[in-house]
């Protein structure tokens, strides 16, 4: 897939926005499909969108690269079937801030530096006013789900970082997604996938595909190439904002002053656990 001649900030930007649009569309399918059954019609639309696009010649795979693509893809799959699940019970800008502290306690992990503590204490405090401790309240098991997203994130960030050693980066994501497919479908097929199958869904899927894993990530590759890594993450950490307002104009989820602050808080601990640690590194 030929990179797309956008600026590298603006890239960043529409990626954040079409994986966040993405996942509002999904949200809205959950009446029709179910949770595990749009997280099947988008890894598997990804999938043969990927495969097309990357043809990877599969012959080609030592045992180490299958070993390390399928643990990437499978982590993948779990990520995603876990994440839908968790916003069928809370608002679309709760659950990626909560799946946001995997990815920063790893950003942070077995440092001793007493201000990656502070992004930790951030964050927690953030936790709390996510809330589920009265009746109004969000609910427990979709902050769960959303938390152990995020560690299925946090998971895939390692397993990413060693295949791209082994392997183009385009032909792990095409592959991973075979085995995402393999994790996420039965959940699907369970759920009566089938039985809804039309016109309608085959739209809906590509267009989930296209917003939520193509797009995005040629947007990523090409913005990658142009601008530092710890820039790309600083304005990565804009995702559970993002997510929130995206939630806010397409599924009219309104949060309260609690959850904005929430979500304030673990963006300010993201992109600040990014920035010190890029220090640490220079």
């Amino acid at each position: 897939m030929k990179p797309i001649k956008i600026p590298a900030l603006p890239a960043v930007l529409l990626a954040i926005i079409s994986v966040q649009g993405g996942a509002a569309i999904a949200k809205g399918l959950f009446p029709l499909l179910g949770a595990a059954g749009t997280a099947s019609v988008r890894i598997g639309f990804s999938a043969l969108i990927l495969l097309a696009v990357y043809r990877p010649d599969l012959k080609q795979l030592s045992r180490q690269q299958w070993k390390a693509v399928i643990a990437y893809g499978m982590s993948l799959g779990a990520m995603n079937i876990i994440f839908y699940l968790a916003i069928a019970r809370i608002p679309l800008g709760l659950g990626v801030t909560l799946e946001f502290i995997g990815p920063l306690l790893l950003a942070v992990s077995g440092s001793k530096r007493a201000i990656d503590f502070l992004w930790i204490l951030l964050a927690a405090i953030g936790i709390a006013f996510i809330s589920p401790w009265n009746e109004k309240g969000a609910d427990l098991l979709g902050i769960l789900l959303a938390l152990l997203a995020g560690a299925f994130w946090a998971a895939y960030i390692v397993l990413g970082g060693r295949i791209s050693k082994l392997m183009d980066g385009g032909q792990a994501v095409a592959i991973g997604m075979i085995f995402a497919s393999i994790v996420v479908l039965p959940f699907g097929l369970a759920g009566g996938i089938l039985q809804h199958f039309s016109p309608v869904m085959l739209l809906s899927g590509i267009a989930l595909a296209l917003l939520s894993s193509a797009i995005p990530f040629t947007l990523k590759i090409n913005a990658l190439r142009k601008i530092p890594a710890r820039t790309f993450s600083i304005l990565m950490s804009l995702e559970p904002a993002v997510a929130a307002i995206c939630g806010l104009l397409f599924l009219k989820e309104m949060l309260s002053f609690y959850e904005w602050l929430a979500i304030a808080l673990v963006v300010i601990a993201s992109a600040g656990a990014t920035l010190t640690k890029g220090k640490r590194n220079l």
